[in-house]
């Protein structure tokens, strides 16, 4: 589930204190995305003016590759709409910093297939909410589902052993991972499964969309049926106080081993928070990223001794962690207090607490359309998925 496997107390302890580069880091982009879905953690749709230029970039990754970052992330939007994207993919490769991303697959034709398999040094995610298309397109648009198999069918056929199939889990496809499981071995892919935060348009959707208790324990019972079959980048550590962890750091790596840099520059403590109050730095200021990781001050918080909080009396604090950041941040409750899907039901009870308290708002939105609902529409996905087709990526990425 995890590059680490079950990482030791000792190997914990010292990741919590934070390490001289990140292990990876999140680098979206662009914000333009052909799609819209509904939980986008970024709220893209529009391109920012002011991204990072061609040249930015490669002094960026140039800086990675002096402090051995071993590989970057880019997703949240639809990083291949950038015209200079597979410019910066040979780039970063050619320059020993591996490139993973994660795609909807409307570019991934069978020359850029063929490209990808070719490479050792480049990772490829298929994004897929639904085993079925009634369930996905709800979630990501119409006609995504059937975009995202023929890009693994164009990667299968390529000879990409091994590419992703990442799939957030939501209320709606909770029951479905045995059908992910399948379409994953289907195109010798590998499944990794992510959790749903209340980030970016997840904010909206979240209460409806995130999975209910009895969900939560089914998911839970399933990865430790899979183990390493499965990956899941840490995102369940908050259901460790269920008994048995679950492989890998099972801790929040935000500001300590993971970070994100957004399209224009800035630096987030992590790719779920994307808010003032966990912006660090930006990369285009003196001492550039290295500075912005090793002496920001937010980072150095981060890394310091952290209360336990509301769940310093719990016993299984030291399993869960007292869970997500960035869900407990925008879901309204204190960092030191309980997950909002804490599987004891603290969370619950923490949420219920709030009453109508003002939730923060994930900044900025990039979103193209958000059409109001009608009162007499019951669909909580309404607002999203109109009548009216998704904008073209001409019109998206503004280049």
């Amino acid at each position: 589930m995890s590059a680490v496997g079950n990482a030791s107390p000792a190997l914990v302890e010292q990741l919590e204190r934070g390490l001289d580069a990140p292990i990876c880091l999140t680098w979206e982009l662009t914000y333009a995305c052909n799609l819209a879905c509904v939980h986008c953690l970024s709220s893209s749709g529009r391109r920012d003016p002011r991204e990072l230029t061609t040249q930015e970039c490669k002094a960026v990754i140039d800086e990675l590759q002096r402090m051995q970052v071993f590989y970057v992330n880019s997703g949240g939007s639809e990083p291949t709409v950038r015209r200079d994207f597979w410019e910066l993919v040979d780039y970063a490769t050619s320059h020993q910093v591996g490139v993973k991303f994660s795609t909807n697959g409307s570019r991934i034709t069978p020359e850029n297939a063929a490209k990808l398999a070719a490479s050792d040094y480049v990772d490829v995610q298929i994004s897929l909410d639904g085993a079925t298309a009634q369930i996905n397109d709800r979630v990501r648009g119409a006609g995504s589902y059937a975009t995202a198999l023929t890009a693994m069918e164009h990667l299968a056929a390529a000879g990409f052993k091994g590419f992703k199939l990442s799939v957030v889990v939501t209320r709606e496809n909770a029951g479905q991972l045995d059908e992910f499981k399948a379409i994953a071995d289907r195109f010798d892919a590998q499944l990794r499964l992510t959790r749903l935060r209340p980030a970016g348009r997840g904010a909206d959707v979240w209460q409806e969309l995130h999975p209910t208790a009895e969900q939560q324990r089914s998911v839970y019972d399933w990865l430790l049926r899979h183990g390493e079959e499965v990956l899941t980048g840490d995102s369940f550590f908050h259901m460790s106080a269920y008994g048995e962890a679950l492989p890998g750091l099972n801790l929040c790596g935000a500001g300590r081993v993971v970070c994100l840099i957004d399209p224009v520059g800035d630096v987030y403590a992590c790719p779920f928070a994307i808010h003032e109050d966990f912006l660090a730095g930006n990369v285009r200021e003196p001492g550039g990223f290295a500075g912005v990781w090793r002496t920001s001050d937010l980072f150095t918080e981060l890394r310091g001794a952290q209360s336990a909080g509301a769940c310093g009396s719990c016993s299984h604090y030291d399993s869960c962690r007292g869970g997500c950041m960035a869900a407990k941040f925008f879901t309204g409750l204190p960092l030191d207090g309980p997950d909002p899907e804490c599987v004891l039901g603290h969370g619950e009870a923490a949420l219920a607490a709030l009453g109508e308290a003002t939730l923060p708002k994930p900044s900025p939105d990039h979103s193209i359309r958000r059409p109001p609902r009608p009162d007499c529409d019951e669909d909580p996905l309404a607002d999203f998925w109109a009548t009216q087709p998704a904008p073209t990526l001409q019109v998206m990425h503004g280049q």
